[in-house]
């Protein structure tokens, strides 16, 4: 999708797909399966069992174990299931934006009704404004769910264990359930440690969507895990048994060996992501100084304010059709995201080096 989606002259930095090749054990995997003729339907532990391995290596947790474990489809049809364990028709679902847009989308298509609870200026959660939405849905006779992401998309924040515990406990308090989105916990810089909400004092009747489909550049092979804490185990064995018949089989023999041996690619991604960070800084400074820019350590999607520039609330628009180049528009993410873009970092050095080139010529054109 990613270099498909616009015409040719269009150098694209949007959606979340990476600029790589295949981890080499995925690829092997995947090939032997086929030549063994190995297409058939998903069964079996083996996807949570290598998710529960890495999460010990990584993470020092070992909170993902198969009996409150489940594939799912992908992570986004694994919240749907999730929330509809935990709400009914109609329920609000708190979200925080600026935030992934098929929060919005996926949540209001199941009929519950998205309610925002803005981040703070730092881009992470502002508890004042969570507890005040959370208090005002109390008055109403309202509980519903949080549905967090963690790492945040698009602001990279990488929550800590405390602002996790105070999550938490701020839900327990107003008898707000959690669904924890995961997708991008992978995929953290150097210096900073990715908290499983799971594994936080007060977690305990959570449930989250975990995938190795965005650490490994693995979308387009469907397949994720919902994994219950071990006072919500009784809501997640509640999931109708055709939920695990839609995640792809190839897709779950990727991921297995993306976990288990693609530690060493996971590094090698991480390092060149890190050292993107860097040079999207000096690119900025040298060609939109305007532009205010808190580098996000989680994902390897970067948010960008650009209502300095003067391109109006879409300034997306202005950089493709003056610039050629694609980046995603703020708008989309809620509350905040006007005037802003999330670009991809997850491409060459030369690439990034372009794209923002190219921004820059369309902030001079209009200019």
């Amino acid at each position: 999708m990613k270099w498909r989606q616009y015409p040719e002259d269009v150098l694209p930095v949007w959606v979340a797909e990476m600029d790589v090749a295949t981890p080499e054990p995925v690829a092997a995997a995947l090939v032997d399966a086929v030549r063994r003729g190995d297409t058939g339907y998903p069964l079996g532990d083996s996807y949570a069992e290598a998710l529960g391995g890495f999460a010990v290596r990584r993470w020092g947790w070992d909170g993902v174990v198969a009996e409150r474990a489940a594939i799912v489809p992908d992570v986004m049809l694994g919240v749907v299931e999730m929330l509809k364990l935990v709400t009914g028709p109609g329920d609000p679902v708190v979200v925080n934006p600026p935030v992934y847009p098929p929060f919005f989308d996926f949540v209001a298509h199941m009929d519950r009704e998205v309610v925002e609870a803005p981040l703070g200026g730092d881009g992470r959660i502002d508890f004042g404004v969570m507890e005040a939405v959370f208090g005002r849905l109390a008055g109403e006779g309202r509980r519903g769910a949080f549905l967090l992401c963690n790492p945040q998309n698009p602001t990279g924040a990488v929550y800590t264990r405390e602002e996790l515990e105070r999550v938490a406990e701020l839900t327990a308090a107003f008898g707000v359930r959690v669904v924890s989105d995961e997708i991008h916990a992978p995929l953290v810089a150097a210096g900073e440690k990715f908290t499983p909400y799971l594994s936080v004092a007060g977690a305990e009747d959570g449930l989250t969507l975990m995938s190795a489909s965005k650490g490994w550049n693995l979308a387009g092979l469907k397949a994720a895990v919902a994994i219950a804490g071990p006072a919500s185990a009784v809501d997640l064995a509640r999931m109708p048994e055709e939920v695990g018949h839609g995640p792809s089989h190839l897709g779950v023999i990727a991921h297995v060996a993306a976990l288990r041996e693609g530690g060493a690619w996971l590094d090698a991604l991480l390092a060149g992501l890190d050292e993107n960070r860097v040079l999207l800084g000096r690119l900025l400074a040298e060609y939109l100084p305007g532009v205010v820019w808190r580098p996000g350590p989680g994902t390897y999607l970067q948010w960008l304010d650009c209502r300095s520039l003067g391109l109006g609330d879409d300034p997306a628009q202005v950089f493709l059709e003056r610039g050629r180049v694609a980046v995603n528009s703020g708008i989309p993410f809620g509350s905040g995201g006007a005037g802003h873009v999330r670009i991809n970092i997850a491409t060459s050095p030369a690439i990034l080096t372009e794209a923002v080139e190219r921004m820059a010529t369309a902030v001079a054109s209009v200019r």
